[in-house]
């Protein structure tokens, strides 16, 4: 099994203490790698989301001067009045907004999907080579187990 600096170690010359740390330590990212998968997700469907809405407003119903309900959080709506149907206000991180044209924020939303999209197949492939070696860690721990006396 290799470690993060690439180093090999024989799993068959670790005890089963050093085993079960090592099966705690993997246990531990696997979890961690897990939730930033899943948070990784929940980002690409924010994205996926808003280039809808992005492409959505390309619609003939959407007018200047129209009224429209805003969304100041998921489930609280406030009245407005809709003041350019060609520009939007694209959330760029931390709380910052630009206003960018409907093909413009549509470019940054296609980034960004694709950006996360690559992220998400490197931390596929990571959680996969944990889960690899938490297998064979288990494997080795049961087989020591098994032919320690008691």
């Amino acid at each position: 099994m290799a470690n993060e600096g690439g180093e090999t170690v024989n799993l068959d010359t670790l005890s089963v203490q050093q085993l079960t740390q090592v099966k705690s330590q993997l246990d531990q990212e696997l979890e961690h790698l897990t939730t930033s998968f899943t948070q990784l997700q929940a980002a690409q469907a924010k994205f996926r989301d808003c280039l809808r809405c992005v492409q959505g407003g390309k619609s003939p119903a959407l007018k200047e001067n129209k009224p429209v309900l805003v969304p100041l959080t998921n489930s609280l709506y406030v009245g407005g009045t809709l003041s350019s149907a060609s520009h939007v206000l694209v959330d760029v991180g931390t709380g910052f907004y630009v206003e960018k044209d409907l093909k413009s924020a549509t470019q940054f939303y296609e980034g960004k999907m694709t950006e996360v999209g690559g992220n998400i197949k490197e931390l596929e492939g990571i959680v996969q080579g944990k889960t690899n070696n938490l297998r064979v860690i288990e494997q080795v721990l049961r087989q020591k187990m098994v032919s320690s006396p008691q």
